[in-house]
């Protein structure tokens, strides 16, 4: 495989594997449709790079999916391209409808279409990234295993859910190629504004308050959005067809945990009078919020030798360090429709607009 199609390659984990994928020395075809979360200048890096090409064009598209894959012939696929955000999911749970379920489709029916004009090569490869969020909450003990029954509790992992369960039929009825991944939390340079370290980071240096869900006592495994990328490309290359990988970060944190580090972190790093953990408000719980994930990431650790490096501690501080010497990057974003706004908790406004068109 020399030559990847990237689904979503301006978004946070897909810019991420480009730019580990070029430093492998992989052609790289990004395809993005540039919604609210794509930012090309995650790939400023690369974009010269005679190995990588952009199509400015969206999953929802068959048409032009067809003709990607016909100009650019590549040698597999790795589909980031979703909605992704889980508040804005509850807010508007049709654009993740049609984008991670029908997109998914039609990127599947295209590569398959492909796939199939091309004699079924054998090195073909679709990758399939998902989420741990699809497996529900677990209570204070247990991890997800990649056997672990869905139970997606969210309009955004329903969705995804969904897109899983049509990788998986895709590789049982017609043989298609697939590998599938589900990861956790990710979090490092170029994660878009409205997400919770971001959040934290920036409002704290602006002085502004610092939201906490509830009591902040969720759990989540966090994974260093760079050692997601290497195990994304290790199972490309390793893993066993129409077998699916969890990848964690073996960093369970609870959130109030999480912000109080990142906190510590900028007392140390950019002193003020007092302390940023001061700025920490407990604010409305959003509907369904999940209480805890975690992954048993054993089946990549053992079959294919994958493990996380960054720990949590130094993760954070690399991301801190990051935001505050990259103001030019996220500046521009914070004025894009949504960042910092409370979304998600507006059910009054959801029922009025069900009503309205009831």
């Amino acid at each position: 495989m020399s030559k990847l199609l990237v689904t979503g390659g301006a978004g946070f984990i897909g810019s991420a594997v480009i730019r580990q994928a070029i430093t492998e020395g992989y052609e790289i075809v990004n395809l993005d449709a540039l919604t609210y979360a794509g930012c090309l200048e995650n790939l400023a890096s690369v974009s010269d790079n005679p190995k990588y090409a952009f199509e400015h064009v969206d999953i929802r598209n068959r048409d032009e999916l067809d003709r990607v894959f016909a100009d650019h012939a590549p040698d597999a696929v790795m589909h980031l391209a979703a909605e992704s955000h889980v508040d804005r999911s509850i807010d508007g749970p049709g654009d993740f409808i049609e984008t991670n379920v029908t997109g998914t489709f039609n990127l599947l029916e295209a590569a398959r279409a492909y796939w199939v004009r091309q004699g079924r090569p054998e090195t073909f490869r679709f990758h399939h990234i998902s989420t741990d969020e699809v497996y529900g909450s677990l209570g204070e003990a247990g991890q997800f295993t990649e056997t672990t029954a869905y139970a997606p509790n969210s309009p955004y992992s329903a969705s995804k859910a969904a897109s899983d369960h049509l990788v998986r039929a895709w590789h049982e009825t017609y043989s298609f190629p697939v590998v599938m991944t589900n990861c956790s939390n990710n979090y490092g340079p170029y994660h878009f504004p409205e997400k919770l370290i971001p959040v934290v980071i920036l409002n704290a240096i602006a002085g502004k308050s610092i939201p906490v869900y509830g009591e902040g006592a969720q759990v989540r495994d966090w994974l260093y959005v760079e050692d997601h990328a290497d195990a994304l490309l290790t199972v490309l290359k390793k893993g066993q067809l129409g077998r699916s990988y969890n990848i964690g970060g073996d960093n369970e944190a609870r959130n109030i945990d999480l912000v109080r580090m990142i906190c510590a972190i900028l007392d140390e790093v950019r002193p003020t009078d007092g302390h940023y953990a001061d700025l920490i408000t407990f604010v409305t719980d959003r509907p369904g919020h999940d209480y805890r994930y975690s992954i048993d990431a054993s089946r990549i650790r053992e079959e294919l030798g994958w493990s996380p490096r960054v720990t949590l501690e130094e993760g954070l501080r690399k991301t801190v360090y990051w935001y505050l010497e990259n103001e030019a990057w996220w500046r521009p974003l914070a004025d894009r429709k949504g960042v910092g706004q409370r979304l998600g908790v507006d059910q009054a406004a959801s029922d009025k607009k069900a009503e309205a068109t009831s």
